[in-house]
């Protein structure tokens, strides 16, 4: 310490900080140009989930089918799984724990009457859970390699962004369908559920008003049903097939629904009855009907939507 006036006071150098520094620790400035460009990049993007691959919209040409054609589709169908069905079992082996887990979760949680609600939830999402499935019915039809393994390259698949839009459409619906069962549940039969299943059984089936919640329920399920149908008879399967982009997708399944209504119903028919079976023995027949029926969309696809025609 020297002198008075440095009593009590110390010093501080501050070093200069390089400019270059300073200005690699700022994060980097896009030009105009740039986030012109990144803008460009999304809407392309968008319009390729929207339109797929090409510049113009397009319309695949939809054939007349016949009842026969269905079953046939579900003949082919079971030939694909029976080519190696211990391979096809363990792959959707996944389906049945999850309905049981399901199933134990609701019951646990005291959700008795979401139940239902949720295996029947299964229509509408099945396409969902039979990606996989075209895809080696695809390979097969091409003579390549149709191993189970393989029926994850579908991630590979130039239209994944269009048949990922695809899914969460429906898993948007299956929440709708959720929330409108809960909601008409809670309209007739009250706000309280039931804390066993000797109660809900008798609410539902002892009462005016569990009458009427199996008739509204299984009609507006109709309609969650018809509506799913119409819109995703061949939509992934197309999507796999060729990349035509989410709308044009979603389009020809609705006109290949309008121009066959007989068979197409009838499809979705076969698929419910089949799905409800497989659900009975605690959903282990899921492993069986799940395989064969996304082997047989794959047929139905081919009959109903023809075949791209190249130069």
């Amino acid at each position: 310490m020297k002198g008075g006036s440095d009593t009590g006071r110390e010093s501080c150098y501050i070093p200069p900080v390089p400019v270059a520094d300073f200005v690699s620790a700022c994060p980097p400035m896009l030009s105009a140009a740039d986030q012109v460009s990144a803008e460009e990049e999304k809407a392309m993007a968008a319009f390729h989930v929207m339109t797929g691959a090409s510049e113009s919209f397009a319309r695949p040409v939809v054939n007349r089918i016949g009842i026969a054609d269905v079953f046939d589709a579900l003949k082919r169908g079971y030939e694909d799984f029976m080519e190696k069905p211990s391979h096809y079992v363990f792959l959707c082996l996944m389906y049945p724990i999850a309905g049981v887990f399901l199933t134990l979760w609701t019951s646990g949680a005291n959700l008795l009457p979401m139940v239902f609600p949720l295996m029947a939830g299964f229509v509408l999402i099945g396409p969902i859970a039979a990606i996989g499935l075209y895809e080696i019915s695809r390979r097969r039809e091409a003579g390549l390699d149709a191993s189970w393994t393989l029926a994850l390259d579908v991630r590979h698949s130039p239209a994944l962004p269009s048949i990922v839009a695809v899914g969460l459409m429906l898993c948007g619906l299956f929440v709708v369908w959720l929330v409108t069962a809960q909601t008409l549940y809670s309209n007739l039969l009250g706000e309280v559920f039931p804390r066993s299943m000797a109660d809900f059984f008798r609410q539902v089936f002892g009462t005016s008003e569990g009458m009427q919640l199996i008739i509204w329920g299984n009609l507006i399920g109709f309609v969650f049903a018809l509506v799913v149908l119409a819109m995703t008879v061949i939509t992934f399967p197309l999507l796999l097939d060729r990349d035509v982009g989410a709308v044009a997708a979603v389009t020809a399944s609705i006109r290949a629904t309008v121009l066959n209504p007989v068979p197409v119903l009838l499809w979705g028919l076969i698929v419910a009855a089949l799905l409800v079976i497989g659900t009975i023995p605690v959903f282990a027949g899921l492993a069986l009907v799940i395989p064969i029926l996304g082997h047989a969309t794959w047929h139905l696809y081919r009959k109903l939507i023809a075949r791209e025609v190249t130069a």
